[in-house]
């Protein structure tokens, strides 16, 4: 069958030439004359202005001089601005070797109204190719499908692809950058071969004329040649183009996915990173063979590295061994479990208590338990993740409430009056450190009738004279009907619990699925939890320390300047843009200083943060000397 390449290129010329619309097909003979007249109603109706000169021109093209390729794996990266989608290009081109990334991306500007491609040498950013006005033009290209096509089709996407795959398929080229020209189009890509088409769904506002394209070449200059003669007239069909970025999703590989959704990450700055830390956790740490302050450890009464809770796991594991063996309803109970559950419920004041393998499983073995058809949980917007992972895993209904927002709270529980209900709350706010209104909150449940649940795992030890947490904070005699707490912070080990009458903890031993089917907790972390336990109250003095360190803490960042406020041992210094809080962050760990930078989704969108965790350990001159660095990289990056 004997094949026509078509191209059309659009321009205005009344005053100065300026490049409207440009576009090729390879077609069968008996389908050019439909397709020239919807190439030229596309030229006199651009969003650019309706061009004034249209050229066709049409050359016969031998089917034996046509290269078939495989369109390139697609992939999309949803970014939310431009800035976003430049990130994405620059982890790109470092995947690639190229570590010059931004002096590249700088060439673009020279690539706006070009009617061709820039050629640019990818180590020395020479431009290469012959007219650097004109720019170099990759032609004689198309679609396999595009005579099964209406005449009227206009594809930004398959185009795309199509010239993508050509290009990463000449000789030295080892990637394309492109951003659409068109002003109602504000995606571009990036391309290799190992990459395939990486989609970037922005990279300039909407209305914006700007963009080009730019073939990275890596090879000799006597290669350069070979190069441009294939993208200017190596006739190639590509197969496999689908008609949008999600045409091929039943191609796409789990690990092409994961790509992707890693690659979103990175560009917004919201991939996490592991300290290893090579000592344990005290008020100094050893991170890559330098010592540093934590100011971000749980470790909140300094009893991690105590000496009688090290003794205390010891001895257990020479009698018991090193694990449990089972579950807690097979072989998985020790006397120590019993032993430790029996101390949680006096220290908190309740009938009995439940061991969990951590706190996370504890919410959510609690919470799916009690939430049966026909419960209502009402949920504070900002509870942990266990807490909405919790909710979520029940048949419960779960209504979010305000933030603290008492007002709010009465409102829907008088909306769901008469109901099954629990309130659910943090004690302590592990993201804000603020205190949930715990008064309030029992009020609301006994005019309702419901119950509340309180996770007190930044709470216990912390907060109330003698670390008991909220209850003891607020000096009330009344308890939630379930108290939450973890072993792994204040009280230096692993593990989660519940507090509560005994009718609770028999309902949960029979029910809560994380307690059923785990393996029990190790003799180690329970004998560990035991002995801090019995420290916290024979020296109550640590907690009335770790108060004090805050209050030192928030005076002296006060005096540089950051204003900060807490009662719990977590003060949070909001920076706001995730890409600045990873920037301080790290700029304080190369000071000596080992914050965490807690970004979106443990926290909102442009409420990325300084998250300090103090501790009793800490000593007060340490802690102004940190408030002091912290205050001065706040204050140059934020001027910067």
């Amino acid at each position: 069958m004997a094949l026509y390449s078509l191209k059309m290129r659009a321009e205005k010329i009344a005053q100065e030439r300026e490049h409207v619309s440009g576009a090729e097909k390879i077609l069968p003979e008996d389908e050019l004359s439909a397709y020239m007249a919807a190439l030229l109603a596309r030229a006199l109706h651009h969003a650019k202005g309706k061009a004034d000169f249209v050229n066709f021109k049409v050359e016969a093209v031998a089917p034996e001089d046509v290269e078939h390729l495989d369109a390139l794996p697609i992939s999309t990266v949803e970014v939310e601005t431009a800035e976003e989608g430049r990130r994405v290009i620059l982890q790109a081109l470092e995947s690639l070797g190229l570590k010059n990334g931004e002096a590249i991306l700088a060439k673009f500007s020279e690539t706006y109204g070009m009617r061709g491609a820039m050629l640019l040498d990818a180590d020395t950013l020479e431009r290469l190719e012959p007219d650097a006005v004109r720019g170099l033009r990759a032609t004689y290209m198309d679609d396999e499908r595009a005579a099964k096509r209406p005449s009227d089709w206009k594809n930004h996407f398959a185009e795309a692809v199509v010239l993508a795959t050509k290009v990463v398929h000449a000789p030295h080229i080892v990637a394309e950058i492109c951003v659409s020209d068109d002003p109602d189009y504000v995606a571009g890509y990036v391309a290799a071969s190992s990459l395939g088409y990486r989609r970037i769904t922005k990279l300039k506002a909407m209305g914006s004329p700007d963009g080009g394209r730019i073939f990275l070449y890596r090879g000799p200059r006597e290669g350069v040649a070979d190069c441009i003669r294939y993208l200017e007239k190596q006739c190639v069909l590509v197969r496999g183009v689908p008609d949008s970025p999600t045409g091929n999703s039943q191609r796409k590989g789990m690990g092409e996915m994961l790509k992707e959704r890693l690659a979103v990450k990175k560009a917004r700055h919201l991939c996490r990173e592991m300290h290893e830390i090579a000592s344990a956790q005290a008020a100094h740490v050893t991170v890559g063979g330098v010592e540093k302050l934590l100011l971000a450890s749980n470790n909140y009464l300094g009893l991690i590295d105590h000496p009688r809770l090290k003794r205390a796991a010891q001895e257990a594991v020479e009698r018991y061994g090193c694990g449990s063996g089972g579950s807690r309803l097979t072989t998985g109970t020790l006397p120590l479990h019993t032993k430790l559950e029996a101390e949680l419920a006096a220290f908190k004041g309740t009938e009995a208590a439940l061991l969990f393998d951590t706190g996370y499983m504890a919410n959510v073995g609690i919470l799916s338990a009690l939430g049966q058809e026909g419960v209502v949980f009402f949920s504070d917007a900002l509870n942990h993740a266990s807490i909405i992972d919790g909710c979520r895993l029940s048949r419960a209904k779960t209504i979010i409430y305000s933030h603290n927002d008492m007002r709010d709270l009465e409102e829907k529980l008088a909306a769901c009056t008469p109901c099954r209900g629990v309130i659910v709350s943090d004690a302590v706010f592990s993201m804000d450190g603020d205190i949930a209104d715990l008064p309030r909150i029992l009020q609301l449940a006994r005019k309702y009738h419901v119950w509340s649940m309180v996770d007190e795992a930044h709470s216990t030890g912390v907060i109330g004279e003698t670390g008991r947490g909220i209850s003891e904070h607020f000096h009330l005699q009344e308890k939630p009907d379930v108290l939450m707490g973890t072993l792994s912070k204040a009280l230096a080990s692993e593990g989660g619990y519940v507090c509560g009458s005994r009718l609770l903890i028999d309902y949960l031993q029979n029910t809560a699925r994380s307690f059923i089917f785990s393996t029990s907790q190790s003799p180690a972390n329970l004998a560990a939890a035991s002995e801090a336990l019995h420290l916290l109250q024979e020296e109550p003095d640590r907690v009335a320390r770790l108060q004090e360190n805050v209050r030192v803490f928030c005076a002296a960042l006060a005096d540089g300047g950051v204003e900060a406020e807490s009662e719990t041992a977590i003060v949070p210094l909001i920076v706001g843009e995730e890409r600045l809080a990873m920037k301080v962050a790290k700029e304080l760990e190369r000071q000596g200083v080992l914050v965490s930078a807690i970004r979106y989704p443990t926290v909102a969108k442009g409420s990325a943060r300084l998250r300090v965790a103090l501790s009793a350990a800490h000593t007060k001159e340490e802690l102004r000397s940190a408030a002091a660095r912290i205050c001065a990289t706040l204050g140059s990056f934020r001027l910067s």
